[in-house]
């Protein structure tokens, strides 16, 4: 078990679930309408489950719009902070509770007034390191490994911050080598056991590449016990990012936001077209509680004896369907009465 930190009122670390963030792909300037789209994205993504989200803080004229944001959303936001010690400072004057900075471009003599603000303002610190920024002499260090180079450039800044007496720290090594990932994120757990970290595997990509090349590292690491926050980082819009965290959390059964949907992958036994089934069923499950599994089954085989353990399913059958709740039989139906009867078996 980690350390507990705070994030305004997010906890992170300790006995916390694993938390699931995203990113602003909006960009933050001081344009009303720019502010305006950020804010926006931040409610869509509040509405999906995110819990926190960083955004990108170039330059120091966007502490005004900075502040307006966080002033304008209860989603907790972390400043992305690249090359300069000073945008962080601004940041915190803008009231961010949390700042990410990248020791691949982070000059470590300028760190001093950084961590002594954070400290003032009870700051959580990321310390961030992306593969594709790791600096040559972290490189040279580990002899061209690059997981290891990675394990040394959070290292350097992570004791850094420890030896000025700051511990409000979260540790995170990325690339888009999902095995680089997992190796340096193990080491990394080893040498802290007490630091809360993130995880992810960065540039993953899009569609389903992307999702499944996030998941497996992502998945990897959870199974370990390593990871307090995740992002899912896609070539997509952030909502999905979020809702493909919690399909991995809940596929390792550490969370349960959303619906449970299970379903067959069709054979050809099947007695009905899941794919119609599902695309059916799926519009009406959105409002069950969290958690709740529902099953769609092709066929007897699998259907409602393999579903049993769903509070609610549907089986194909020469004729049409049979639905089960709890894994008791409801009845059997009419594939073309199936909407209306789908509609009132989940309560709408």
């Amino acid at each position: 078990m980690t350390r507990k930190l705070k994030i305004g009122t997010l906890t992170i670390g300790g006995r916390a679930p694993v938390r699931v963030e995203s990113m602003l792909k909006e960009r933050l300037s001081s344009a009303p309408e720019d502010m305006e789209k950020c804010r926006a994205q931040c409610e869509r993504l509040l509405c999906e489950g995110c819990e926190l989200a960083r955004v990108a803080f170039p330059a120091s004229e966007l502490e005004k719009p900075l502040k307006w944001l966080i002033d304008h959303t209860s989603l907790p936001l972390m400043a992305d902070i690249h090359f300069d010690p000073d945008l962080a400072l601004a940041a915190m004057r803008a009231g961010c509770a949390s700042i990410r900075i990248n020791p691949g471009n982070m000059p470590l003599h300028k760190l001093t007034e950084v961590i002594d603000t954070a400290k003032g303002g009870g700051v959580v610190i990321r310390i961030g390191a992306n593969g594709g920024s790791l600096a040559g002499r972290h490189i040279e260090q580990a002899k061209g490994d690059s997981a290891a180079a990675l394990f040394l450039a959070v290292k350097e800044q992570a004791d850094l911050l420890s030896n000025h007496g700051f511990n409000d720290i979260i540790l995170s090594a990325k690339s888009s080598s999902v095995p680089d990932t997992v190796r340096a994120n193990g080491l990394l757990s080893r040498e802290y056991p007490d630091l809360p970290s993130h995880i992810g595997i960065t540039e993953a990509g899009p569609g389903d590449g992307g999702v499944v090349k996030g998941a497996s590292g992502i998945a990897v690491l959870l199974s370990q016990g390593i990871g307090n926050t995740l992002r899912v980082s896609l070539t997509d819009e952030p909502e999905r990012e979020v809702r493909v965290g919690y399909a991995i959390l809940r596929s390792l059964e550490l969370r349960q936001r959303g619906t449970n949907l299970i379903s067959c992958p069709t054979c050809g036994r099947r007695r009905a077209d899941v794919m119609k089934l599902v695309k059916l069923v799926e519009p009406l499950i959105s409002g069950l509680p969290d958690g709740t599994t529902v099953a769609v089954m092709g066929c007897e085989v699998n259907g409602p004896k393999e579903a049993a353990h769903a509070r609610y399913g549907i089986a194909g059958t020469p004729v049409g369907a049979v639905l089960f709740k709890d894994g008791a039989m409801v009845g059997s139906y009419d594939f073309d009465d199936l909407p209306s009867v789908l509609a009132e078996f989940f309560g709408h």
